[in-house]
């Protein structure tokens, strides 16, 4: 009994390891792209919500949907109710969808393993799943776009004339089309005897309005997408187009399907890429058998596996020769803007009583902001674009989709936001204690601010940049940290905010260059002002200066001191170096902890040094903050040292503008500069 066993388990391990060599050599293809919804919530591993899933995914693919490819479908309860979308392009045969429709319900769940949501894209299908309903909602605020990498070689112009009136007659027809299918195609002919083809597609549940007005969103994307491109797409959730100078769809796809059984559950031919090794009879040992039986022996298992190796070999080579025909295509932008709560704008508008003056909290370089408060009693801080302003569409896209992907105590939270007709709102949690310029710069306030509470705000504000440079999901340089961006709520904590000005980094980079300079002089870096270098090391010297503000309860305009007219920087480091630092603390607190006093202006002056190798790193600067017993490096002279020269405010920021300029020369776009700490956000993406 025991040999058995033995002889059976063996059968068995090298039954898995072939159904493993097989599914790792066969693995599904990759997305074109894919987006996990971390905001939409994690779900629980082995909880209920994922069995839901999984039971849903495992369905999808043999429901007959709609007979047209398009696939709606929800299982569950209360709040572990799954939702599920599923869409074949149009011109998809039943085998074709299937299988593309298989490979995405493997293949989405491992890229994205304990997302309640997320989206899938391949070249013939998408698969969505959520933990709320998507059916009838027009979604196309999150898109991604692909260019094809050749140019067209004359008469742009009126090549893009033809594109758009193709374009134009395709969003018709597929508007135009009923409950089951909304999908059109056509060709046209382009300057120079090109002929141009082209598809578009919405989501069958849309009405004929919404798919309009979704291929409308989607062709908005094309100057960015595929300036002087012969070929491109735009996609998101609700719809899609796509146009090449080449046939790449199925020539006679606009004619209907003849009978709602296109995708009937009974046809079920094997996927080619799918992993899937069970018998399509529904009995579940049939396929496993046949594995065991085969490999029964030595040398019928070797058989086997040489079999395989070689169909592998051969299948993966066809394949790779098939991707080698197609033209090249570069990706031009993945996310284009981030998918949160998204607000009715009368709910915002009934919560701010009509944007009434009396709930202005303050006007910022965008428009203003309005205090609200919802109706089930919750306050909120609701920022409302102005509409001529280019500036803030930058800034309500950057804010978006940066701040929605953000978590910590340090930063203020994104609750949701707005977007209907010219309405842009951005909906924020409400910090009672407004910003921290409010308390630091009013002699009466001031007092309210020991040096305890200074301390606690300085680390806080340390622990957050934190978390934006090394911790977070995202690499975030926040290039506008300033006093009026440090909000406080209602015990005092710090909490950063206004991202508008924040630049992506991937993992490997540390630095970037923009010759438009955003921001507010007097925070700035060196480098960026003069030469537009921005890197982590800019947002340190930015904590620098805010460092010493909040240490002297001064702002770091320049002063008049005596003979001398100095700015902040300048003025604490003459007095570190005369050995007399506590001169630069606020008279409230310089009697409070003189040597915690002296070691923070000691950490402002290593931030604000002109050498960005010089300037200590955030994780480096919160262990200074934290331990006494870290000895700390002598400074050396902080950049734009003022020595006795006397300049006023708006002189000093000339200056500067002329030095950027003349430092950038060979560009031919200005460099932008504000004065008097207002911010100035660049017109177009960064």
């Amino acid at each position: 009994m025991a040999r058995i066993f033995s002889s059976s388990g063996i059968v068995y391990s090298f039954n898995i390891f072939i159904i493993l060599l097989i599914s790792q050599a066969i693995a599904q293809p990759d997305f074109l792209y894919h987006f996990c919804e971390y905001e939409k919530g994690n779900y629980t591993i082995n909880s209920t919500y994922q069995a839901n899933l999984n039971h849903l995914l495992s369905i999808l693919p043999s429901d007959d949907g709609n007979g047209y490819g398009f696939f709606n479908l929800s299982y569950g309860n209360s709040s572990d109710k799954v939702f599920s979308i599923g869409l074949c392009r149009g011109d998809a045969k039943p085998d074709l969808c299937r299988s593309c429709l298989v490979n995405a319900t493997q293949l989405l769940p491992r890229l994205c393993p304990d997302q309640k949501a997320a989206v899938g894209w391949y070249d013939y299908c998408m698969l969505r799943y959520s933990n709320r309903s998507m059916y009838g909602v027009k979604e196309s605020s999150q898109v991604f776009y692909m260019a094809n990498g050749q140019n067209v070689s004359s008469n742009v112009d009126g090549f893009f004339e033809d594109l758009r009136t193709l374009l134009d007659e395709l969003k018709n027809r597929a508007a135009a089309g009923d409950s089951l299918l909304k999908f059109a195609t056509k060709n046209a002919t382009a300057p120079g005897f090109r002929t141009l083809y082209g598809l578009a597609q919405c989501t069958p549940d849309l009405s004929q309005q919404q798919c309009n007005n979704c291929l409308d969103d989607m062709f908005a994307f094309i100057p960015k997408c595929c300036e002087a491109k012969i070929g491109g797409r735009v996609v998101s959730r609700s719809c899609n187009f796509r146009y090449e100078t080449y046939l790449f769809y199925e020539y006679t796809a606009d004619a209907p399907p003849t009978s709602p059984s296109l995708l009937s559950p009974t046809v079920s031919p094997p996927p080619p890429t799918s992993t899937n090794t069970t018998s399509t009879q529904g009995k579940e040992s049939n396929t496993s058998t046949t594995v065991i039986v085969a490999v029964a022996s030595s040398a019928g298992a070797l058989a086997v596996v040489l079999i395989i190796a070689a169909c592998v070999f051969l299948r993966l080579k066809k394949a790779k020769q098939k991707d080698e025909t197609r033209p090249l295509y570069e990706t031009v932008e993945e996310i284009e803007s981030a998918e949160s709560l998204q607000y009715n704008f009368e709910t915002i508008r009934v919560a701010t009583d009509n944007f009434s003056e009396a709930n202005k909290l303050g006007q910022g370089g965008f428009g203003p902001v309005y205090r609200g408060r919802l109706s089930d009693g919750q306050d909120i801080a609701v920022k409302r674009l102005s509409r001529g302003s280019g500036q803030g569409d930058m800034e309500f896209k950057n804010e978006v989709l940066l701040v929605a992907k953000l978590q910590h105590r340090n930063l203020v939270r994104l609750l949701g936001f707005c977007l209907e007709g010219n309405e842009r709102l951005l909906v924020y949690e409400f910090v009672p204690n407004a910003s921290l310029d409010h308390f630091i710069f009013d002699p009466s306030k001031r007092a309210n601010l020991d040096w305890e509470r200074r301390y606690k705000i300085i680390a806080g504000i340390a622990r957050g940049l934190l978390y934006l440079h090394e911790d977070s999901r995202l690499r975030i340089i926040h290039r506008d940290l300033k006093a009026s961006n440090i909000l406080l709520d209602d015990e005092l904590h710090p909490k950063i905010s206004d991202f508008g000005m924040a630049r992506l980094f991937v993992v490997d980079q540390t630095q970037g260059n923009t010759s438009r300079i955003v921001g507010t002089y007097g925070y700035m870096a060196p480098e960026y002002a003069m030469h537009g270098q921005f890197s982590v090391k800019s947002d340190i010297f930015s904590f620098g200066v805010l460092l010493l503000e909040i240490v002297s309860g001064q702002k770091n305009n320049c002063f008049r001191n005596g003979e001398r007219v100095e700015d902040l920087s300048s003025y604490a480091w003459r007095n570190w170096r005369e050995g007399t630092a506590l001169n630069v603390a606020d008279p409230l607190v310089r009697l409070s902890s003189g040597s915690d006093i002296t070691r923070c202006i000691h950490i402002a002056l290593l931030c604000v040094q002109e050498n960005v190798a010089d300037r200590p790193t955030m994780n480096t600067l919160v262990l200074m903050l934290n331990s006494n017993s870290l000895s700390l490096p002598v400074p050396s002279e902080p950049a734009f040292f003022m020595h006795s020269n006397v300049r006023s405010d708006v002189s000093l920021a000339s200056d500067l503008y002329s030095r950027a300029a003349e430092s950038d020369h060979s560009k031919s776009e200005s460099v932008q500069a504000s004065a008097n700490e207002a911010s100035i956000t660049e017109l177009y993406p960064r």
